[in-house]
């Protein structure tokens, strides 16, 4: 019913129907190899370490994303996140689970909200989308992860303030498992999922790995 009074369309190309329409999921830009071994980032050839992750510390072991955040993609991350399309975090958890590897025997978490936004949007996109991945991959998503204080959006930010901004911002809970997925919906500098990481890590992981939807590219073609 609800359907017929408020027909759906695709928030791509706008046709009736499906929120993503078969020929807008097909024209996704996805991210194939060569990648940074470390981050995921687009390289040329295979590498270790790539000019976006050299000479940082980063607490995650590896990241990985599904697609890269273009245009068509902002409108997606959009619809889930800003205007409540929760179907839509499904869609993301079956392309990730489509491109990525699976990683074997570990646990789901994800970044958490702060409490206003959680409020307001009435749920948590991330964690939605980790129980979505969880159900496509057979694995546990468990609650890991907490706000330990406020921080500002990191839209906008240089990358040093992203650092600055979400240090210490995350508690992760005593005896956490040894080998943890995080999952969060886009990876732009890696300042946020290295805080939440390194988080985990302080609570017992012994390697932390992060998967996204999406990730923002530096000047790059995506590739695959």
């Amino acid at each position: 019913m609800l359907d017929v009074l408020l027909p759906q369309r695709c928030l791509v190309c706008g046709a009736g129907g499906p929120q993503l329409c078969a020929g807008c999921r097909a024209a996704l830009p996805l991210l194939g190899p060569p990648l940074c071994e470390r981050c995921g980032a687009p390289t040329a050839w295979p590498v270790r370490r790539c000019s976006e992750c050299s000479g940082r510390r980063l607490a995650f072991a590896t990241a990985r994303a599904a697609v890269a955040y273009d245009e068509p993609v902002r409108l997606l991350v959009a619809g889930w996140k800003e205007r409540g399309l929760r179907r839509l975090a499904d869609e993301a958890a079956s392309l990730m689970a489509e491109r990525l590897m699976h990683p074997g025997d570990a646990v789901l978490a994800c970044i958490p909200p702060d409490g206003d936004r959680r409020l307001k949007r009435g749920y948590h996109p991330a964690e939605r989308l980790a129980i979505a991945l969880g159900a496509q991959w057979g694995l546990t998503y468990e609650p890991l992860l907490v706000r330990s204080g406020t921080s500002r959006r990191q839209r906008g930010l240089s990358l040093p303030e992203r650092r600055r901004n979400v240090a210490g911002a995350f508690r992760a809970h005593p005896g956490t498992a040894a080998r943890v997925i995080l999952v969060d919906d886009v990876y732009t500098s890696g300042a946020t999922v290295s805080a939440a990481a390194s988080a985990l890590r302080a609570a017992g992981a012994r390697r932390v790995e992060v998967v996204t939807f999406a990730r923002a590219l530096r000047g790059r073609t995506p590739v695959g």
